[in-house]
């Protein structure tokens, strides 16, 4: 539980919860961490025949997940392989997932 009595440090907690939840807020960025959490990795060509959007509108939104550090990119050659770095954030997708599969 949160430990009030230290408002500085529970302050800048939230605030960077609130971040990442601020980064994954997008349809297109959830789609994209659900196909990364069930491939484990990527490119951004792959990303695009799922999220059914331009690649630059793909790669646009990786790099606010890059930039929130939620996703990290490693050069394969002529391609960038993209997979999770956050824990946190593949854990709050996965529970997002998890509870729309028991609304149907």
């Amino acid at each position: 539980m949160i430990d009030f009595s230290k408002k500085s440090e529970i302050k800048k907690m939230l605030e960077e919860k609130a971040e990442t939840l601020k980064a994954i807020a997008h349809p297109i960025r959830l789609c994209i961490l659900a196909l990364l959490i069930k491939e484990e990795q990527s490119n951004v060509t792959e990303m695009q025949c799922c999220v059914d959007v331009p690649q630059p509108t793909v790669s646009q939104h990786l790099t606010k997940l890059r930039a929130a550090g939620i996703v990290e990119a490693e050069r394969s050659g002529t391609e960038i392989i993209y997979r999770i770095k956050s824990d946190e954030a593949k854990k709050i997708v996965e529970f997002l997932l998890e509870n729309k599969q028991h609304c149907n």
